[in-house]
């Protein structure tokens, strides 16, 4: 069964970045579409950036220019480097895959249950 383990997160001010990083173990992560969601309280699970297995990347015009997802498959790893963060990211941030980029973009019936997240918190 895929696991993912989420960490990095933190507290930080207003216009400061974080790198977000998911460990993926039980299945060939070389071959997934991998994606960062987001939920901030009272709202529903998004996605924030998404990968295919070749490295080709898409993300949500609320975090374009400032969030970079990457990979590295040798670690069997997705990173989130976030940049210039706003409160409004605010949000327990999680990753997820499947074998399909437009299932990692839809955001259900994904490989793995979902993680513990990493928390992000955006204040000054």
């Amino acid at each position: 069964q895929v696991q993912l383990v989420e960490s990095g997160g933190g507290l930080v001010q207003p216009g400061g970045s974080l790198r977000l990083s998911c460990v993926v173990s039980g299945s060939d992560f070389s071959i997934y579409a991998m994606g960062w969601y987001r939920q901030a309280p009272g709202k529903q699970r998004e996605l924030v950036a998404a990968i295919t297995s070749g490295g080709s990347t898409e993300s949500a015009d609320s975090v374009k220019g400032r969030f970079t997802i990457s990979r590295d498959n040798a670690k069997n790893t997705v990173y989130l480097r976030m940049n210039r963060l706003k409160p409004e990211d605010t949000a327990v941030y999680y990753c997820n895959g499947s074998p399909s980029i437009e299932t990692v973009l839809v955001g259900t019936h994904l490989a793995g249950p979902w993680g513990q997240g990493t928390q992000v918190t955006v204040s000054s």
